[in-house]
């Protein structure tokens, strides 16, 4: 669907806009934003207690791993397995790397 159709149906949306809006848009993605106005990057105590803000957000009933240990922990053990899975066959063959 090219733009002119999407931008009949819907005025709303990235999809919508014209592509020299789209790039405009883009362009501010790709720029990093300084160290000095990243607050949890100078303030660890901050981020921490932003997260801990954010978890208690989540109803106790639906934090599934803080409420079923055996979920966490079968959880864990399939990520480990996977993580040991990601070696290709020439690594295994040859010891790794």
């Amino acid at each position: 669907m090219d733009t002119v159709t999407a931008a009949t149906k819907s005025r709303r949306g990235f999809a919508s806009m014209t592509p020299e809006r789209q790039r405009e848009i883009a362009r501010k993605g790709g720029k990093s934003v300084p160290g000095d106005q990243r607050s949890f990057a100078k303030n660890p105590e901050l981020a921490s207690a932003a997260g801990r803000k954010g978890g208690l957000a989540v109803n106790a009933a639906k934090r599934s791993f803080s409420v079923d240990r055996q979920l966490a922990s079968q959880a864990g053990r399939k990520g480990g397995h996977a993580s040991r899975n990601t070696r290709s066959e020439d690594d295994v063959i040859s010891g790794g790397a």
